[in-house]
C-alpha cells in the first residue's frame, strides 16, 4: 500500500529557483511521484510513495523556510496514482489573480471537521464551495452554493456579482484540502466580509474523521490524480476520468454516446476541433498497446 500526501504551505520564499533542484533530485532518489508547485508565497503539491520515503520528504520539506508547520492530509493507494515526479516553478501556488491577496497576513477562521456539521447548518450560515464545476458536480455538502466558476481565477468576480445574495449572513467556505480557501478568505475579508469561516483540511480531513452515518457530504471527492475521486475514509471512488479534458466521468456517462474511451466525454463533446480528437485516439492506441504489453503510457489519465 502506498501513501498519498497532500500538502500546502504559505511562507516567503526569496529564491523559490534555488529550492526546485534539491527538492526534486531527493524526491526522485526516493521513488516519490507527483507534483509540487514551488513559488514565492510557498509550496503546494501531492505526492506519492512507500511510507518512509514519503516521510523522509516531508521531513525535508518542513526544513525549508517558514514551513515548520506544513499542512498536509494523506491517504492510501494501492497502485502509483502518478506517472512521474514533477516540480515546478509558478507565479502562484493556487491560481486566484490577485495580487493583494495574502494568507499569511490573515484568513477566515479554521473550523475543525468536527464543528463544521453544527456551522453548515446554522440558518445564519451561507455555504459556498470554492472547488470548480465539474468538482462540485460529483459531490459537496447538502446545502453549499455551487458559483459554477471554470477555475478558481473567477471567483472574485462571482462574488462581487453575487454579494448581495449573502447580505447579513455569515460565510462558510470549503475546498479539497484547505488551500484555496486560504486565499478566498483573506480575499472575502478585505471586501469587508465581517465573518468568515472555512473548513480546516478541507474535504479531505472531513471525510477521514467524520463517520458516513454523522456526515453531510453527498457523493465523492474529486483528486487531482488517477484515483480520480474518494470517499468517506477517503477510500478510492467509483469514477474515471474523461482522457481529453480530465474531468472525471460517471457510469452515466460511460453510456452516453458521445463518450469514446481517451477521446471524447458529455462534458467535453463541443470543446475540441477534429483534428484534436484524431490526435486523442492516436494517443489512445498507444495507451492501448503499451497496456497490451503490461506497461504504462504517460498519457494515460
Amino acid at each position: 500500500m502506498l501513501t498519498v500526501a497532500a500538502l500546502y504551505q504559505f511562507t516567503r520564499f526569496a529564491d523559490p529557483a534555488a529550492l526546485r533542484g534539491p527538492l526534486l533530485a531527493l524526491c526522485l532518489s526516493q521513488g516519490i511521484r507527483g507534483t509540487l508547485l514551488v513559488a514565492r508565497e510557498g509550496i503546494n503539491g501531492t505526492i506519492a510513495g512507500a511510507r518512509r520515503q514519503i516521510d523522509t520528504v516531508l521531513d525535508h520539506i518542513r526544513s525549508l523556510p517558514g514551513c515548520s508547520g506544513l499542512e498536509w492530509k494523506e491517504s492510501p493507494a494501492e497502485a502509483m496514482p502518478f506517472a512521474r515526479m514533477k516540480v515546478r516553478l509558478k507565479q502562484e501556488i493556487v491560481t486566484l489573480g490577485q495580487p493583494d491577496v495574502d494568507p499569511i497576513a490573515g484568513t477566515g477562521q479554521y473550523v475543525s471537521p468536527a464543528g463544521w456539521n453544527a456551522l453548515i447548518t446554522s440558518p445564519d450560515v451561507a455555504v459556498i464551495d470554492t472547488r470548480n464545476s465539474y468538482e462540485v458536480a460529483i459531490g459537496t455538502f447538502r446545502t453549499a452554493v455551487d458559483p459554477q466558476t471554470r477555475s478558481f481565477r473567477e471567483f472574485p468576480a462571482w462574488w462581487s456579482a453575487n454579494r448581495e445574495r449573502f447580505a447579513g449572513k455569515k460565510i462558510a467556505m470549503f475546498c479539497t484540502g484547505g488551500i484555496r480557501c486560504e486565499k478566498s478568505t483573506n480575499w472575502l475579508l478585505g471586501q469587508g466580509v465581517a465573518d468568515v469561516f472555512h473548513l480546516k483540511g478541507g474535504i479531505l480531513r472531513y471525510l477521514e474523521e467524520i463517520p458516513r452515518a454523522e456526515s453531510l457530504w453527498e457523493g465523492e471527492c474529486f483528486v487531482f490524480d488517477r484515483r480520480v475521486s474518494v470517499g468517506h475514509g477517503l477510500r478510492p471512488g467509483d469514477l474515471t476520468s474523461c482522457g481529453a479534458c480530465r474531468r472525471p466521468v460517471t457510469e452515466q456517462g460511460r453510456a452516453d454516446p458521445s463518450f469514446e474511451e481517451g477521446v471524447c466525454c458529455p462534458a467535453c463533446r463541443e470543446e475540441y476541433t477534429g483534428q484534436d480528437r484524431d490526435r486523442f485516439r492516436q494517443r489512445q492506441h498507444q495507451i492501448a498497446l503499451a497496456l497490451a504489453r503490461g506497461g504504462w503510457h504517460l498519457g494515460q489519465a
